[in-house]
């Protein structure tokens, strides 16, 4: 096959390849869980004070946003039922190596964001045991009307012992009892918990938890109150970055941007269902199967900021979903993809190294594998410990390993803007060869995409330079000069990032 792209000449009127602008939000994301990722004292806990001395790891790779799962007081190993949200547990260290941490982060260019589960307490927190004492005396307290309490149970509520009470708890089981929102000292106090971690421990944002769940079953209750979170925060600190956790359809994540929340995550683009994966598995035309995928999330989220990613701490990791314990073409591939999209993407610690897991939630949530003699103790409820890749150590010395391959995807991204930030055009999308184009502002920049094993026909364009070879140990990408232009070949899984030639 070959092609000719005069379409392609607007990228020759544009910047040539030194000069680039900043993400106005980071444009990679990397998400840890403190407990498994590195622990600096020897108890065997991951730590805020492993993390900050692991800083240089994580700038190197190429990832300037850090997204920490809940680090606050909890009585539970994930840490998503708070006990006091102006604090940090002990596992982890201690208010001062918090904000150290984030000023470390900051001097590396690093942006915050911890998760904010708001829309529940733990059953420990003081709050929830006074308005339970209150209740059981008949005394009464003000933070009675903090929770939502009934006689009669029912569909969402658990039983408070043997008062005859009970308490709404959507995520039941957990001891993880739902905040009465509508209650205007509710709200203060979540302002002022925002104030405490924007304005005093410094961080840059947050990461919402499980935002259909704060009115459960009423989509508008929560685009609403999503928004006077958002206005808080911007009040508090303006362009504290806001990304909220709508595991939902793509209608609904698009229903969702009303609130002005900067973004939600991609949840129809991850997992073994998402069109990542899909486009992968395709058996023919994988290239239009992902154009026509993709394009349905840029006509339906035209303006909001993408959010996309592979996997999360609640769900199977990436190596598992495509495959790929023997075939790390494909492992690569998959991050090259999620690289290629626009937005600020999202990677889970470890999938940078292929960790796996699956089923019960702290399988997927295993140590880190840094070496064969430094690991933090793995999760309470492990039942399954496997590490199907080498260590970090072990792939950060050879050349074409997983990991090099995603700093490569990384360095890509932070070099061309216009990746995560320009406007999408597909300018082809057939068989297995997909070509974008995306344009920001006087950034430019064209995305070729092979979704076959097999190398990629020709494509003749006007010339141009390869300003990032994504090749997954199947070969380069080569581009041959012709009299007016020049012709692109990909490799097998290859991606390229193209940029105008020093001689336009």
């Amino acid at each position: 096959m070959k092609k000719r792209l005069s379409i392609f000449l607007i990228l020759c009127l544009l910047s040539a390849l030194p000069g680039f602008a900043e993400s106005a939000v980071a444009p990679n994301w990397y998400e840890v869980f403190v407990r498994s990722w590195r622990d600096s004292d020897g108890d065997g806990l991951g730590d805020l004070n492993g993390l900050r001395e692991k800083l240089d790891y994580i700038e190197d790779m190429g990832w300037r946003g850090l997204w920490l799962m809940p680090v606050m007081p909890s009585p539970s190993y994930h840490k998503y039922d708070v006990t006091d949200y102006k604090a940090v547990d002990p596992e982890y260290g201690t208010l001062a190596d918090m904000r150290a941490l984030v000023a470390a982060c900051h001097e590396r260019d690093i942006e915050v964001i911890v998760d904010m589960p708001v829309n529940h307490t733990s059953t420990r927190h003081p709050w929830f045991i006074a308005a339970a004492e209150g209740l059981i005396s008949d005394v009464g307290s003000p933070y009675t009307d903090y929770y939502n309490f009934n006689r009669t149970g029912g569909s969402g509520y658990a039983s408070l012992g043997e008062t005859g009470w009970f308490y709404e708890e959507q995520f039941t089981g957990g001891g993880m009892s739902d905040l009465n929102l509508d209650n205007p000292d509710v709200r203060e106090e979540i302002r002022a918990i925002f104030d405490f971690w924007l304005n005093d421990v410094g961080v840059d944002g947050f990461r919402l938890d499980a935002v259909t769940s704060y009115y459960t079953g009423d989509a508008g209750a929560n685009i609403a109150f999503l928004a006077w979170m958002k206005d808080i925060c911007e009040a508090l600190k303006p362009g504290a970055y806001l990304v909220g956790e709508c595991w939902a359809n793509l209608n609904t994540i698009a229903d969702y941007y009303a609130s002005g929340v900067d973004s939600f995550f991609l949840f129809p683009a991850a997992q073994a269902e998402g069109f990542i994966a899909a486009s992968l598995r395709a058996r023919s035309n994988p290239a239009e199967k992902f154009a026509k995928q993709y394009e349905k999330v840029l006509d339906a989220i035209p303006d909001g900021r993408l959010a996309p990613f592979l996997c999360n701490h609640d769900t199977g990791r990436t190596v598992g979903l495509v495959q790929g314990r023997s075939n790390p073409e494909i492992a690569k591939f998959a991050e090259g993809v999620l690289g290629m999209l626009g937005g600020s993407v999202f990677t889970y610690y470890g999938e940078e190294i292929g960790m796996v897991g699956s089923g019960d939630d702290p399988n997927k949530r295993l140590a880190m594998y840094w070496s064969d003699g430094e690991m933090a103790a793995q999760p309470p409820g492990t039942t399954s410990v496997e590490y199907a890749y080498p260590s970090v150590a072990a792939q950060q010395a050879d050349p074409g390993s997983l990991l090099n391959y995603v700093k490569a995807v990384n360095r890509a991204r932070l070099e061309n803007p216009a990746i995560a930030d320009g406007e999408n055009a597909f300018l082809l999308a057939e068989g297995s060869l997909c070509l974008m184009r995306r344009v920001v502002g006087d950034e430019a920049c064209l995305i070729a995409v092979n979704f076959s094993s097999k190398a990629a026909g020709s494509v003749d364009m006007e010339a141009c330079a390869i300003a990032a070879d994504l090749e997954v140990g199947e070969g380069a990408a080569t581009l041959e000069a012709l009299d007016s232009g020049c012709r692109l070949t990909l490799p097998p899984y290859g991606i390229a990032v193209l940029r105008p030639s020093d001689d336009n």
